[in-house]
């Protein structure tokens, strides 16, 4: 076999298999202090010109698939997220008309923020979870799994800080979880969860049953994020 078959005039070395392009896509969960909203952009070009898609793009050859990502994000609506998780690959063979193209995605959730369409996206906006346009490739599919694992993630650790104010009402929490989930919760469960933790503490005062309905809280930052390193065990329901 001659070991040099795959090296070029220039000494490059040549690689002989098909290679799928790879693009980052962002699901962004906004909330509003009611409901669940997903941001979306409107293509500008082919395919699929002037259907709804989710923010994302082809990956350049020197970044990794969450600095595309991030890039993507901020080209096409302007906003920089640094809590974006990446939590699927999608390779279906057919799912891009252009060619073979695997996709790496990435969700966050988020407060609800301003947003302007830009690069190749002609529009950018917030949709409602429960009211959103066919989304073209298999975004779908996508928007399933990224929701999918939203809900689990509360399961397993806290959700609420960089989306709540500083200081919020205990209902705008219940609130929040409420609209991940899709149920109803027992206030008053969610409420001894969170105080047994210490997770969330009166912004003033101390902490008792009869606050819950009338004082503000906010989250104590460093049980917060040490109840998320330590995920799986540290959920609020």
């Amino acid at each position: 076999m001659d070991n040099f078959s795959n090296i070029d005039g220039d000494g490059r070395y040549c690689y002989k298999y098909p290679r799928p392009s790879v693009t980052a896509d962002c699901v962004l969960f906004g909330f509003d202090g009611a409901k669940l909203n997903v941001l979306l952009v409107q293509r500008a070009n082919e395919p699929f010109k002037g259907c709804w898609a989710f923010p994302g793009g082809f990956m350049d050859m020197d970044e990794s698939a969450e600095e595309c990502a991030r890039r993507e994000l901020w080209e096409e609506t302007g906003l920089t997220v640094d809590s974006l998780r990446q939590f699927h690959t999608f390779s279906t063979p057919l799912r891009d008309p252009r060619g073979r193209t695997v996709t790496v995605a990435f969700y966050a959730l988020v407060g609800m923020c301003d947003v302007a369409g830009g690069d190749d996206a002609a529009d950018a906006r917030w949709f409602p979870l429960g009211g959103l346009p066919p989304l073209a490739f298999d975004h779908d599919s996508i928007l399933r799994m990224a929701l999918r694992c939203l809900r689990e993630r509360l399961y397993l650790e806290p959700v609420g800080m960089g989306v709540l104010s500083d200081v919020f009402a205990f209902d705008e929490l219940v609130n929040l979880y409420e609209a991940v989930l899709g149920v109803r919760l027992d206030k008053r469960a969610l409420f001894n969860r969170a105080a047994a933790c210490g997770i969330v503490v009166p912004s003033e005062g101390i902490l008792s049953d009869a606050c819950i309905d009338s004082a503000l809280f906010r989250f104590d930052t460093e049980r917060y994020e040490a109840a998320c390193d330590a995920a799986g065990t540290s959920g609020l329901v």
